[in-house]
């Protein structure tokens, strides 16, 4: 699996996610700075990482989402290539129109950082293919606006087409407003693009890939996404 991590101002979580991508597949990721305007050759995957890009000015991920790495990545992901965005990176390409919806403020108004419960909800895509349907994962979260919102429309559409991968729930795997932690939608933690090549989600599965950090739960989207490539080549 050949992946690229942008790196804009702000972004801190770029060394996190490429060290999970390798512990994964194997191979080192290329760091791609912000101002370029291509991506490396044969990339598989991109992956727009957590942190606070452009110091979170104006809307989160909005101006991340103007720089010029990004007609890359909708190139990329219009040819059918894979996209993952965590935390600042789903509210980029939320922002950047590769996913509908925006990420509010937290409904408390409190940046919450601590480990959640997230349902899967299938396990026939790209980035879930490493779990099962129905299964309950442990992962960090760490933000100040991860509160999913978009128009009654979009909702239904995304529910429609079972395009919700990931929704915050209780350690039973229950869906309900006691466990939804920031407010989010139908407790929405991730969702896809219309064509399932483009995830965004809030959590960090990319902390939670090493016995040391005392839960591996993480390591499925990434195992899941080197098997799908694999079967793809």
């Amino acid at each position: 699996m050949k992946s690229a991590v942008l790196v804009f101002p702000g972004i801190n979580r770029e060394r996190d996610m490429a060290r999970a991508l390798k512990l994964a597949s194997g191979n080192d990721s290329a760091m791609v700075w912000h101002a370029e305007t291509s991506l490396p050759k044969g990339t598989d995957l991109v992956v727009v990482p957590g942190g606070f890009s452009y110091g979170d000015y104006l809307r989160c991920g909005a101006i991340a989402a103007r720089a010029p790495i990004m007609d890359a990545v909708r190139k990329h992901a219009a040819d059918g290539g894979l996209v993952l965005g965590v935390c600042n990176g789903f509210q980029i390409l939320c922002e950047s129109g590769l996913l509908p919806g925006v990420l509010m403020r937290n409904s408390q108004l409190k940046f919450i950082c601590r480990d959640v419960h997230l349902r899967v909800e299938r396990s026939d895509s790209p980035f879930t293919r490493g779990y099962n349907a129905g299964q309950v994962i442990r992962v960090p979260v760490a933000h100040g606006e991860g509160n999913y919102a978009a128009d009654a429309e979009t909702l239904k559409k995304l529910e429609g087409e079972g395009r919700v991968l990931y929704r915050y729930c209780s350690p039973s795997g229950e869906v309900a407003d006691t466990h939804n932690i920031n407010g989010a939608a139908a407790s929405i933690a991730g969702i896809v693009s219309d064509k399932g090549n483009v995830l965004g989600m809030m959590p960090h599965p990319e902390n939670h890939v090493e016995d040391i950090m005392g839960c591996t739960d993480g390591r499925g989207l990434f195992a899941g996404l080197v098997a799908h490539l694999k079967r793809a080549a």
